[in-house]
């Protein structure tokens, strides 16, 4: 019994080298558990590996050399969009797909923007996760259709997005530094959590305000709250 146990195991052991390696970067368990199923019922797809935040997901890559890495853009500590950026230096043939439950309008061209081959809303998820691995592994882009005309709208009318928010104009960190501010961090907690000076996140709150045209602090607090809970909403 014991021999024809281990005789079932060693075919799917060998098929497994055959298929590509995925690895889900996410901090909700429930979410990389969902992602593993459906990768997993693919032939030609394993979910190799799992990481909740950017230094795990950073060993795993060392350990296993995935062929693909699925990097959710919310992540506690270092935002998914600077890990995507730190894949995109040490690791550049590894291709990445970006994933979140953030309005794309936002964030696609950001996750582009810092090395990522596609992006995904949370809410595609399960009807377009795998038609969008699959053309990522290929070596192409995966956007949503609207996302892919407002891009080339861009590059044809050599014109900025007439319908970009105020949001649009802030950096990356500024934008990461922004939703702490709208989470209730003040500025100490979010240099910790940054691994930033207090100085530093003043500054970046002085530009903060500025591009978003507010006149104190108290305005400043009360639009971010206003802004995170339209997120979370959304």
């Amino acid at each position: 019994m014991r021999s024809k146990i281990m005789g079932e195991k060693k075919p799917q052991a060998e098929t497994d080298t055959n298929k590509s390696k995925i690895l889900i970067v996410d901090d909700h368990p429930i979410v990389r558990r969902g992602l593993t199923e459906l990768i997993n019922h693919e032939e030609d797809l394993v979910a190799s590996g799992q990481a909740e935040g950017a230094h795990q997901a950073m060993e795993v890559i060392r350990g296993q050399k995935p062929d693909m890495a699925i990097v959710d853009i919310s992540l506690k500590g270092t935002s998914g969009l600077e890990l995507i950026k730190d894949i995109k230096t040490q690791y550049p043939n590894l291709p990445v797909l970006a994933l979140s439950m953030h309005d794309e309008s936002l964030y696609a061209e950001r996750a582009l923007r810092a090395g990522a081959k596609g992006y995904i809303m949370k809410q595609q998820a399960t009807e377009d996760l795998i038609m969008a691995i699959r053309k990522v592994l290929r070596g192409q882009i995966y956007v949503s259709d609207t996302v892919a005309t407002r891009m080339v709208g861009k590059v044809v009318g050599g014109r900025a997005d007439v319908g970009a928010s105020a949001i649009d104009r802030l950096s990356d960190r500024e934008l990461e530094v922004f939703g702490l501010i709208g989470l209730g961090h003040g500025t100490r907690q979010i240099a910790e959590k940054l691994h930033l000076s207090v100085k530093t996140v003043e500054t970046y709150r002085a530009h903060i305000k500025k591009k978003l045209n507010l006149a104190n602090a108290a305005e400043l607090l009360r639009y971010a709250i206003q802004w995170v809970n339209s997120q979370s909403a959304g």
